[in-house]
């Protein structure tokens, strides 16, 4: 049905589903908090599991659909680059959300978020390694890599959870001395103290999370049409637009909690969605019955290696704490912006030279 619509309609529906991923974005947002709390997880762990969740909740509506028709390419490509282009995410924050004074990384320095980041390392490299693997290596829908990343995510989100409760340095919680005055997640505490009930937050959550599922499903159709109808490769248009429009929730979640002035909450909501993202391959093996990972192409490993670089840089960010602003935001933001676009021009490079394809 997508294939006989024309670019005009193609373009409304996509637009149109990216504007309700953006509405329900805030909405699972809002929800997410008031459930972290009354489940018992808590702001700071709550962020790494159920907003993650619920922010990739486009990413996983687009993964299964894309699994279930066989399309796998789009979705490994916008797994891969939706890792990269939610990490300039933290660069339209760093930009519009800190007004003057120090940049991001300056004020939410935090021991915390470096595990966080570095757990997003371990997946993708992971992911890289099982790409090498035999396509046959599967048994009952299942695959040593996307199994080993899901063990690997549980583990990183006990750690996380670990260092959130306290680590062993002069402050106990691993931030800097002179970081943002209240711990993260407090603020949003303190702002939702009149908070919905329970009940009417979990009908907000399910409608939103049901809203964003169906808009996903449409962004994922809308957009396969209009990559064939502009002759773009499916690999390239899930890394660059259709990664972008996924990634709606993260920033609007994002200005939120810049608003609070909790900006530790804010980078360990983008880092904790992409830590989580590559645990959606093993949602695509169960569903395609394919070895997903060994059958990914050199862009997907490309984009993986992007995407592991750029958090390095903002890992980087964390522990030096650059307080020099350019262009309005923060030295290592600058620089993941030039290597997010340098990175893209090679993505174009590799799929027009051929070898996008595995």
């Amino acid at each position: 049905m997508f294939q006989s619509l024309g670019v005009p309609a193609l373009l409304a529906i996509f637009a149109a589903s990216a504007a309700v991923i953006w509405v329900a974005g805030v909405k699972l947002s809002n929800a997410t908090d008031v459930l972290s709390r009354c489940s018992g997880l808590g702001q700071a762990l709550g962020g790494v599991i159920l907003l993650a969740i619920a922010t990739n909740l486009p990413e996983i509506a687009i993964t299964a659909s894309a699994a279930w028709s066989g399309n796998v390419g789009v979705a490994v490509g916008n797994i891969l680059g939706g890792i990269a282009i939610q990490t300039v995410v933290l660069v339209a924050l760093d930009r519009f959300g800190t007004r003057g004074g120090p940049p991001l990384t300056c004020r939410a320095a935090s021991l915390t978020l470096v595990v966080e980041g570095l757990l997003v390392i371990a997946v993708l490299v992971v992911a890289i390694m099982a790409a090498q693997l035999p396509k046959d290596l599967i048994a009952a829908r299942l695959t040593p890599g996307a199994v080993t990343i899901a063990i690997l995510w549980v583990a990183g989100v006990w750690l996380v959870g670990r260092a959130n409760r306290g680590l062993p340095w002069l402050d106990a919680r691993g931030s800097a001395p002179d970081t943002q005055e209240q711990p993260k997640g407090q603020a949003k505490d303190a702002a939702e103290k009149h908070a919905p009930s329970t009940t009417r937050t979990i009908v907000m959550f399910t409608l939103a999370a049901l809203a964003t599922l169906v808009a996903g499903t449409l962004l994922e159709k809308a957009g396969d049409g209009l990559a064939d109808a502009i002759g773009m490769s499916g690999i390239l248009f899930g890394a660059t637009v259709l990664a972008a429009a996924t990634s709606l929730p993260e920033l609007s979640t994002g200005l939120a909690s810049m608003k609070l002035k909790d900006y530790q909450l804010a980078i360990s909501d983008i880092l904790g969605g992409n830590a989580f993202l590559p645990v959606l391959f093993l949602l695509a093996t169960l569903i395609s019955g394919k070895a997903v990972l060994p059958g990914a192409s050199a862009a997907d490993l490309y984009l993986a290696g992007l995407a592991v670089l750029l958090t390095c840089v903002y890992l980087a960010g964390l522990i030096f704490r650059p307080k020099r602003r350019l262009l309005g935001m923060g030295i290592d933001s600058v620089v993941v912006l030039v290597m997010y676009l340098l990175g893209t021009a090679g993505l174009f490079l590799t799929t027009a030279g051929g070898h996008g394809e595995g």
